[in-house]
């Protein structure tokens, strides 16, 4: 049997206790509610047996007096129980008390009178009546309680789920933000040296061509290494936009994937001079993003197959398909894939499309979804950013 993680612990142990005391609320309220059905049973038992009483007394003129406002008040003051009166041989209704302006609409008595029987209520008969009666306003106040109490409790877990979850999510991104910077901050002094050494290299061997294609081809990887350092640094800081082509964007990314790619992958990308879409970006951003879905692409392909990148422009969006031919996301993972710590790789910590989807989102404004995807055939991601108008 698993064990939950202790910060996944305390929704559960909220829900139980919640639900704990939601029972014990809705079964104490009705035995509280059942007690004092009985009292009023009594209440109106009690209502009949003056009434019989006051109906001797006045039967006999030498016992008026004290005894009569004895019962009468009994009489005056049961008027918080709904009842209803009936004929016990024609079972017509002789009188209603306890229903405000409705006590003589005939129609409506009948229907609740039938309610009552329906519901097995026991009359109290008094001469040649039968005494029906229902739930006073506190008797269905307080049945009607432990509902109004699961709603509150039920509230109140819903939002302490929100807040430790919010909570916990908070304690990620500053554990992300913290990573992220010392990362880029671990990451300067070897591209420092490595730099320093092309240099060197360069200026041993200016004769050598091949020595000098593979300095400079090394040389621009230390600069893209530097670049990423740099994208690492900026996480958890407010990026600035500006406006540029995603065309040329998408196409410079395209240009260095393709180079680093194995030569059984073809790409099918639009021209930099294809189209001027200009949208509000930070490059370095977004490069990050092209370049994660692009090596996603090429690992989904193992090492073989066509990647291809569109670009269309619809009213104040632009959106931008990336599509590979490889393995495909199952159905159930769809949703998953943008979720932290979520990967189908043997190695890999399932952060990439989580800081995808982050830079897309919260820095850009815009949006990624997987468009389609089906096993065996291929991806499509698509990502939907604003248009700057002119």
């Amino acid at each position: 049997m698993s064990i939950l993680p202790t910060s996944s612990r305390w929704p559960l142990y909220l829900a139980i206790a919640g639900l704990a005391i939601v029972v014990a609320s809705v079964w104490y309220t009705n035995y509280l509610a059942s007690q004092l059905a009985e009292i009023e049973q009594s209440y109106v038992e009690l209502y009949g047996e003056a009434m019989e009483r006051v109906a001797d007394i006045e039967n006999f003129a030498d016992q008026k007096g004290d005894d009569v406002s004895t019962e009468q008040a009994i009489i005056d003051r049961m008027r918080t129980v709904p009842r209803i009166l009936v004929n016990e041989l024609t079972g017509e209704i002789v009188d209603a008390l306890g229903f405000g302006d409705r006590n003589t609409d005939t129609t409506y008595l009948k229907t609740i009178l039938g309610g009552w029987i329906e519901e097995g209520r026991t009359p109290v008969r008094s001469f040649a009546q039968l005494q029906y009666f229902g739930d006073s306003r506190l008797l269905r106040q307080l049945r009607f309680f432990p509902y109004v109490q699961a709603v509150l409790i039920g509230s109140f877990i819903f939002l302490g789920f929100l807040g430790i979850n919010q909570t916990r999510k908070a304690e990620q991104n500053r554990v992300w933000v913290g990573l992220a910077k010392e990362t880029a901050h671990q990451l300067g002094t070897p591209i420092s040296a490595i730099m320093g050494w092309v240099e060197h290299l360069k200026m041993m061997y200016p004769d050598d061509e091949d020595i000098m294609e593979v300095s400079n081809e090394l040389a621009y990887d230390v600069d893209r290494l530097s670049m990423v350092a740099n994208r690492f640094s900026k996480i958890g800081a407010t990026p600035e936009l500006k406006p540029a082509n995603i065309y040329a964007e998408l196409n410079k990314c395209r240009d260095y994937m393709q180079k680093r790619a194995p030569r059984k992958v073809s790409f099918d990308f639009p021209e930099a001079d294809a189209g001027n879409a200009q949208v509000a970006i930070n490059p370095l951003l977004l490069d990050w993003v092209f370049e994660n879905l692009l090596r996603n692409a090429l690992d989904a392909m193992d090492g073989k197959g066509k990647l291809t990148g569109r670009i269309r422009e619809q009213g104040g969006n632009i959106y931008i398909d990336i599509t590979d031919t490889g393995k495909g996301i199952s159905p159930k993972n769809i949703r998953k894939v943008f979720n932290p710590g979520f990967t189908t790789k043997k190695r890999g910590w399932g952060l990439g499309l989580s800081l995808v989807k982050r830079i897309v989102q919260e820095y850009h404004k815009g949006k990624i979804t997987v468009t389609h995807s089906e096993m065996g055939k291929g991806t499509t991601f698509t990502i939907t950013l604003p248009r700057v108008l002119d």
